[in-house]
């Protein structure tokens, strides 16, 4: 059995209704899982970016990489490696105030990971960590050891790629010239 990578897609399209949809489904029909997924607003007015995890083998993240940018309100694909992009989550932690003041370990761990407290009332206070997944999870299984977490949530990845602008900057300027070419 091939091994499978964990790969991002960063997707970037106009702000359509049903377009999300439309790039789940390739997945769905491909039979692969989509780890998380975080869409915003891009550095571009009026794109979107969606950047998608999901471990696949390259063959398989190629096609549905092509699938995604055959859309037609996509305007631009691209998958990455964790070594070709900058990448931040954000975890949050909702602990149990007295146990958080019963046991001076939990204060040490959350200082040790370098997390903020955001908030403290006498039933809870609520933290934040943001890094890597293996740090926020690592975090999360720490604090649960103390039983103080009454909830806990990670966010959807967010990333930008280690090069000095985005591909779609460059597709989009590219666009640009062929259409000012077309109309002279």
């Amino acid at each position: 059995m091939e091994e499978k990578t964990l790969y991002t897609l960063l997707v970037y399209s106009e702000n359509i209704a049903g377009i999300l949809n439309q790039i789940t489904a390739v997945f769905t029909r491909r039979q692969v899982n989509i780890e998380s997924l975080n869409v915003s607003a891009s550095s571009i007015p009026g794109v979107h970016k969606y950047t998608i995890t999901a471990w696949s083998n390259e063959d398989q993240i190629i096609k549905i990489t092509k699938q995604i940018e055959k859309k037609i309100d996509v305007i631009k694909a691209s998958y990455y490696t964790d070594e070709q992009l900058f990448i931040r989550e954000v975890g949050l932690y909702k602990l149990s105030t007295p146990e958080v003041l019963e046991n001076p370990e939990i204060s040490r761990l959350i200082r040790k990971a370098d997390a903020h407290i955001m908030e403290v009332n006498p039933t809870f206070c609520s933290v934040m960590l943001s890094g890597m997944t293996e740090d926020i999870t690592a975090l999360y299984f720490a604090l649960n050891s103390f039983n103080c977490v009454l909830q806990y949530t990670r966010s959807g990845r967010i990333a930008v790629t280690r090069s000095t602008v985005e591909q779609v900057s460059d597709f989009l300027e590219d666009q640009e010239r062929r259409r000012r070419l077309m109309s002279e």
